[in-house]
């Protein structure tokens, strides 16, 4: 692909993921052309052609694949059951892949279609934006500066107050579905923490099933032992009545806590859009920093504010842009998804079994 070349993007779903993250961005990445969206829901075209009269619909996957010449990336936003074969296809008619997160159900499966991918000299990527939070940027930054000293502790949550359930696939009990918050908001996680601290040798996990006709977890907390020393304690549940710190970050020298969420999720749900003069993208007020230092609490103004820095989903797919162009490496490779694919399974087991599960760290 040269400098000149536009790279037609076919994306495969326009549910939530499809229409509040992948189209947006897509659209806003210099390079990148949304093609062709798959949906047969005739409200979803209607709404897809709404924000983008150009593009072109196919009713299903198999409608697209005829289709396969006239596309340069396929984009997969379509319930998790679907990720693997859809990849798999895609792959097998010789175009590069996005995946939205998790890659697969599993880790076996997740490293099969790398090995696909690696044989076709072809790019596979995995939609994890949560690394361009602008929480999870401003505390890479910290650490790259050694304001906390020695990390010892790392606390992340994802934490919602959802009592009621909302049904789907996500909150179906069928194990082909992949549902369930472990593999939803964990996949976030599980990432985030081994992107800052490395590989895990050990993993204990609590996972619950709380509000009445649930069918799969919607409460639970991972503990993981990373090779480096570092602990993570995770949280994700959509029943908290009282939301925790979003980071809670403890070093030998300092610690670093952060509320609240990062504000582009919201921006894109509201319509606005990367690049709008009107909105300025992924920038929180000052009230919202975070803040950094040791022996008292934030809440009574303990340590200092750390500006927070701007969040950038936007930079995900200007990444595989430059992949497909330059040949630099993919933002997330499927070998990341993997390795958190096998943390996820580790914990399914520590909960199912109540024991801690070690995983084999490859010298």
């Amino acid at each position: 692909m040269d400098d000149s070349s536009t790279v037609r993007v076919g994306l495969i779903g326009y549910g939530l993921a499809g229409s509040v993250f992948h189209a947006p961005l897509i659209a806003a990445t210099e390079g990148l052309v949304l093609d062709t969206i798959v949906t047969s829901s005739p409200e979803r075209q209607r709404q897809a052609r709404a924000e983008f009269p150009e593009v072109r619909f196919a009713d299903s996957a198999d409608e697209l694949w005829g289709r396969a010449d006239e596309l340069d990336l396929i984009v997969i936003a379509s319930p998790n059951r679907t990720h693997v074969p859809l990849a798999r296809t895609a792959l097998e008619a010789g175009l590069p892949v996005v995946v939205d997160k998790p890659l697969a159900a599993t880790a076996a499966e997740a490293e099969e279609l790398a090995a696909l991918a690696e044989a076709r000299g072809l790019l596979l990527s995995v939609f994890q934006n949560r690394r361009w939070d602008n929480d999870f940027l401003t505390l890479r930054k910290l650490l790259a500066e050694g304001a906390l000293g020695d990390v010892q502790r790392f606390e992340s949550r994802f934490e919602r107050w959802r009592p009621q359930l909302k049904g789907g696939w996500r909150e179906s009990g069928d194990p082909a579905e992949v549902g369930g918050l472990l593999y939803d908001l964990g996949s976030h996680l599980v990432d985030q923490a081994l992107t800052l601290f490395g590989p895990v040798e050990s993993v204990y996990a609590e996972v619950d099933v709380r509000r009445p006709g649930a069918q799969t977890d919607d409460d639970t907390f991972i503990a993981l032992t990373h090779t480096s020393g570092v602990r993570s304690h995770l949280w994700m549940s959509a029943i908290t009545a009282q939301l925790g710190p979003r980071f809670r970050v403890l070093g030998s020298g300092s610690g670093y806590v952060k509320y609240g969420l990062d504000p582009q999720e919201a921006a894109l749900r509201e319509g606005l859009r990367p690049g709008d003069p009107s909105a300025a993208w992924g920038v929180e007020p000052e009230s919202e920093w975070g803040r950094l230092g040791a022996g008292e609490s934030p809440l009574t103004g303990g340590g200092v504010p750390v500006p927070t820095l701007q969040g950038d989903y936007p930079a995900y797919y200007a990444a595989v842009a430059a992949a497909l162009r330059d040949g630099t490496p993919p933002p997330v490779t499927a070998a990341e998804a993997a390795a958190a694919l096998h943390v996820l399974e580790a914990a399914r087991v520590s909960a199912a079994e109540r024991r801690t599960v070690r995983i084999e760290v490859p010298a």
